[in-house]
């Protein structure tokens, strides 16, 4: 627990002092973002809960993704064929145009709200999974610096087949495996939960 704390505050540091800022255009990103529209929505904010909401999600956190598609460090048949054509400049347009959207938040189920929070907020000390909110901050808006990702207002759909797959092994581009460590201990109940709490924090 304590090993993987100091992980998280090292990644935490070295985003604030060894990335650059980003340095895309909103403008352009959003009239490259037409192909996005469809699964994504046209600001950001899917209708589908399957894809993810990119509205007000973090910069640097969007670039390393659509960098990681078009490597293949991160598998998505829809997303790889997407990202290959991307330039540099693309990605960081896209990522400055998504960011400086506002995120709609939806609604947990009020059968989950206890255990996700519980969850959310404390983590499990029996299993040793730390809280959530230790990367996440308490109200979901992320770490951009350290590309940890926002959370509020992201479907729960999207979150269950994220957790699923990193307990999986089936994503495997989180640094240092920390989500992957963290996922394998979790139950399905567990994952549906604080997907559903997260869907509704702001």
């Amino acid at each position: 627990m304590k090993k993987w704390f100091a992980f998280a505050i090292a990644v935490s540091v070295f985003g604030v002092t060894g990335t650059a800022l980003a340095k895309g255009d909103a403008a352009a990103g959003k009239a490259k973002s037409t192909t996005c529209a469809a699964c994504h929505g046209a600001d950001g904010n899917s209708a589908n809960p399957m894809f993810p909401k990119l509205a007000g999600q973090g910069e640097e956190y969007i670039i390393k993704q659509l960098h990681d598609f078009k490597s293949g460090a991160r598998k998505n048949a829809t997303m790889q064929p997407m990202a290959a054509p991307l330039s540099d400049q693309d990605i960081e347009d896209l990522a400055a145009y998504f960011s400086s959207q506002k995120t709609t938040i939806g609604k947990a189920d009020p059968k989950l709200v206890d255990a996700g929070q519980a969850l959310y907020r404390g983590g499990d000390m029996k299993t040793g999974v730390p809280a959530c909110m230790g990367c996440h901050t308490p109200d979901g808006a992320g770490n951009p610096a350290a590309k940890f990702p926002m959370l509020h207002g992201q479907h729960a759909k999207y979150v269950v087949t994220q957790l699923k797959a990193f307990r999986a092994g089936e994503r495997h581009n989180d640094a240092g495996k920390m989500m992957r460590n963290i996922a394998e201990k979790l139950t399905d109940h567990q994952i549906e939960a604080v997907a559903s709490y997260i869907q509704g924090l702001h």
